[in-house]
């Protein structure tokens, strides 16, 4: 048998490199909540519907069923559709201005037209039209109504009808259903009709109104009027404004007259103030006022000067004759004394002259400046007073006009009113469907609406369901979530008592199984690590997921190979290794530890060829405080010296710490996962355990694989066409040799 094994081995070491142990075997482990490197696939996601293939089926039979029932119990429904086109300005009757201006310029016009046809005024216009036996026969189909309130005329007529305005045209389409072919086309054309009606009676109102509202402001606009002329009026005989224009020119005439005036007063005051100050200063200085020019210009004084001259020759040349107290001396000195006493009177009444005139000449300037201002104010008054009368009368003629157009537009408004004109006209009326041009129920639409809603709300199901169920199943779950690589598969062994599966790579009784425990053997001599790996720790997250059969397994795939193998139970709690072998639990462990017993004692040599055993020798009260004993690290190193590899099987990690004790003295450890059973965050959280102790984890062992899904799953280890390498051993070469 051991050589069969190694045969086989040696087969399988190509297979185990590029099977699901090698293509693991570059992989390394990825910390808790670091970043992983495998991703979900388009494959993860087939096997998540495969699996759940069922609730996909269940869920698509009932809606496409539901689909079919309710496409033909449904009443058949006809539509038939009217056609308007509206008319981008009315006909033009008169050169007039419209009231309501409803020209069609844009996409808003239009919009507001489809508005216009859809609004609740023109259904009740249309409910109004519907009567007698056509409304019996109009909601016979709607009697039911819905629950306990009655269906009114006006809803049906909302629901079913339908207002679609042409692409890039001024056509709109009416559409409306009904279960009575002939109703349809009926009511499509009432509201047509009615919509035509609808815009002419609200032109012909709009006009109606507009005139009144023209009416009265006309006659505010006369009462307006008739205030501003009397204002005017009033104004005019206050300012006595008769002859506007006349009192303007007159006004004007005089300041100008007055301006000259003023001029010339102004001249006149200069030159007498010139020479008066001239007399003024000749006088302070003591000067003749005979060498002023317009002093000694004057006859009376020139003529004095003369005399005054002579008269003084005359007395020189006498003097020379006779003396002073001579008469004629004396006469012609009496005569000189007396034309100086003239020329000195002519001079100072010469002087009052220019004085006189000086003040006559300023008193004149003030009077023409006087009166030229006063005039000046008179005309800006007449200015102020004809601004306002201008003011006035022009406002006059402006509500004039105004009262005219209003006039005006009232007559052409009340001729335009009683005109009947229209904004649309009807292209194509409603035609009644024939009997087989029914548009609901879509018998295709809904099949096929039932057929993708189906399948679409099974899909979602399942994905539902696979998201709320985060058992670990996929490789995608051990190593994205878990963050330990894949290192072996174990397939799902059918009914075997425990015994048997504990060794089935030795009884040979399922061949697949044995392939498996080969190709893990394979990868874990692949690594470094696990190939120099002498004490390996076997464990899981929970119980029941087959630590125990791994680990005896796995040490009886070594030992085939020819390497000294021990299986040392340390699960100090509920011992499974003996049960596994059919041995005895008396001595182990237990009582290494406690010194009552050496390894030679206890251990169970030759359970297969290369194979020891060491039970716990019974149930620990204490386990943790024996694993955590000094006798318990030299039993280790002790079997190092004696054993090639040592298999420890211990508790698991959610249940209980006691593999974490141990871990520090081994090599490395392999984390068993059961397929379907135990939980994401549960294995995540004891494969954290593992890999924060800094020991090495070779990977996981995913057993149990159901073979029912693994071709979905795992299809590259468990395919059928793999079945003609198995090899089928007859009872004689599954014998064991000894």
């Amino acid at each position: 048998m051991d050589s069969n094994l190694k045969h086989q081995s040696q087969g399988n070491q190509s297979h185990g490199e590029y099977g699901y142990g090698g293509s693991y075997a570059g992989y390394s482990a990825v910390g808790y909540g670091g970043e992983n490197s495998v991703q979900r696939g388009f494959r993860d996601y087939a096997l998540i519907l495969r699996e759940r293939i069922w609730y996909i089926i269940v869920v698509f039979l009932v809606v496409f069923s539901s689909a079919l029932v309710y496409t033909f119990s449904q009443t058949k429904i006809y539509q038939s559709v009217a056609s308007v086109h509206i008319l981008r300005s009315g006909p033009t009757v008169m050169q007039v201005q419209q009231v309501v201006n409803d020209d069609i310029r844009g996409t808003e016009d239009l919009n507001t037209v489809v508005e216009v046809l859809s609004s609740g005024a023109i259904i009740q216009k249309v409910a109004e039209r519907i009567t007698g036996d056509d409304m019996r026969k109009f909601m016979a189909p709607y009697e039911k109504g819905r629950g306990s309130d009655p269906v009114t005329p006006l809803e049906v007529l909302g629901e079913n009808r339908k207002v679609v305005p042409k692409r890039l045209s001024l056509v709109i389409n009416v559409v409306y259903r009904h279960p009575d072919r002939q109703m349809a086309a009926r009511v499509a054309n009432l509201f047509v009709d009615e919509f035509i009606a609808y815009n002419s009676r609200v032109r012909i109102d709009d006009s109606l109104k507009a005139v009144e509202e023209l009416k009265i402001r006309a006659e505010q606009q006369e009462r307006t009027v008739n205030e501003l002329a009397n204002g005017l009026q009033g104004y005019r005989e206050q300012n006595n404004m008769i002859s506007l224009d006349q009192r303007k020119d007159i006004v004007t005439e005089r300041l100008k007259t007055l301006n000259l005036y003023v001029t010339q007063t102004e001249a006149k005051l200069k030159d007498a103030e010139i020479r008066w100050k001239q007399v003024q200063e000749r006088k302070a200085e003591g000067g003749d006022l005979t060498e002023l020019p317009f002093i000694s210009n004057q006859p009376l004084i020139n003529q004095l000067v003369q005399e005054v001259s002579s008269k003084k020759i005359l007395v020189a040349q006498l003097r020379d004759r006779y003396r002073d107290k001579h008469p004629i001396m004396m006469e012609t000195m009496n005569s000189l004394a007396q034309a100086e006493q003239e020329l000195k009177r002519a001079i100072e009444n010469a002087s009052a002259t220019i004085e006189s005139e000086y003040q006559n000449a300023r008193r004149n300037d003030e009077q023409a400046r006087g009166s030229l201002a006063q005039a000046s104010r008179e005309t800006m008054a007449l200015d102020r007073a004809a601004v306002e009368y201008e003011e006035r009368e022009r406002k006059l003629l402006i509500n004039q006009e105004l009262l005219q157009n209003l006039i005006a537009r009232m007559r052409d408004t009340t001729m335009i009113a009683t005109m009947e004109t229209q904004s649309a006209r009807v292209v194509d009326r409603a035609m009644v469907p024939q009997e087989h041009d029914y548009v609901s129920p879509k018998i295709p639409l809904n099949l096929g609406l039932g057929f993708v809603g189906g399948l679409g709300l099974g899909l979602a199901f399942a994905f539902f369901v696979a998201f709320i169920d985060d058992r670990v199943k996929s490789s995608f779950d051990i190593e994205a979530v878990v963050g330990l690589p894949l290192i072996g598969i174990i397939p799902q062994i059918k009914k075997m008592e425990q015994p048997d599966k504990a060794q089935i790579v030795i009884n040979n009784a399922d061949r697949q199984v044995c392939e498996a425990f080969l190709t893990l053997h394979s990868s874990l001599r692949l690594k470094d690590e696990s190939k120099n790996a002498q004490c390996i720790l076997v464990t899981s997250t929970i119980p029941g997921e087959g630590k125990s059969f791994t680990a005896t397994n796995l040490a009886l795939t070594f030992a085939a190979h020819g390497e000294r193998v021990v299986v040392v139970d340390c699960d100090l709690r509920k011992p499974n290794i003996h049960k596994s072998f059919r041995l005895e639990n008396r001595k182990g462990v237990i009582d290494i530890c406690a010194g009552s017993a050496t390894i030679d004692d206890v251990v169970i040599r030759g359970v297969h060829p290369n194979l020891d055993v060491i039970p716990t020798g019974g149930r620990a009260k204490s386990p943790t405080q024996i694993l955590n004993g000094k006798e318990f690290e030299s039993m280790i190193a002790d079997l190092r010296k004696r054993y090639d590899r040592i298999f420890f099987d211990t508790p698991p990690l959610a249940a209980v710490s006691d593999a974490l004790i141990i871990l520090p003295l081994v090599d490395g450890s392999v984390f068993t996962i059961f397929f379907n059973k135990v939980r994401r965050k549960a294995a995540q959280f004891s494969a954290k355990k593992l890999l924060e102790t800094n020991v090495p984890v070779f990977g996981a062992v995913l057993n149990g694989l159901n073979l029912a899904v693994s071709g979905y799953y795992y299809a590259q280890y468990y395919d059928k066409s793999y079945k003609d390498y198995y090899v089928v051993m007859s009872k004689d070469e599954a014998t064991p040799e000894r």
